[in-house]
């Protein structure tokens, strides 16, 4: 697989510019030019890093995506998410390849004893979520609170924070992040 080509196809399905993308994630667009000319290989930390800018894992970026293109529609079922889970917790994305979007949406299930830390972004944005089923333990910055069943958070996503599942059972939220 070539890095570089797969990096600049998914940065513009997602309708980013690379200033975008760079912005979002806190490198230089050169940085993003070169990687996609396949100027420099860039480590896996800073590959994960990138791909964070469009809401994708590692595992998604090196599966081959057959089904890629968009097709706009208004309602959506099960099939249309795109899987895009870490290795504890399990997230499913909608319109993952819509042009120019605005915003992250995602359906995300943590097993018990699953966690999930989130690096700040440099991109202005809010993250907003709602706690469908199960608790959840939630570090934002300094603070931390219980999320049970109903409870739903909204921060800046400009600021680190921490899921945690403590609990027997898994937990399953739903997960907007918007961007400024």
């Amino acid at each position: 697989m070539n890095v570089g080509t797969r990096l600049k196809e998914l940065r513009v399905k997602s309708g980013l510019s690379q200033r975008e993308l760079a912005k979002r994630v806190g490198v230089t667009n050169s940085t993003i030019s070169m990687i996609e000319k396949n100027n420099v290989s860039p480590s896996i930390s800073s590959l994960e890093k990138i791909l964070s800018g469009m809401s994708m894992s590692l595992l998604s970026f090196f599966e081959v995506e057959e089904d890629a293109v968009f097709k706009p529609q208004a309602a959506y079922t099960e099939s249309d998410f795109k899987d895009v889970s870490s290795s504890q917790v399990h997230r499913k994305m909608l319109g993952q390849f819509f042009p120019n979007r605005q915003l992250d949406f995602t359906v995300e299930t943590f097993p018990p004893g699953a966690e999930r830390s989130v690096k700040a972004l440099v991109e202005l944005g809010d993250k907003a979520g709602y706690l469908l089923e199960g608790q959840l333990v939630l570090t934002v910055g300094e603070k931390t609170d219980i999320l049970d069943q109903y409870h739903g958070f909204y921060f800046s996503s400009t600021e680190e924070h921490f899921f945690r599942n403590e609990g027997q059972v898994a937990a399953k939220m739903v997960v907007v992040r918007c961007c400024h």
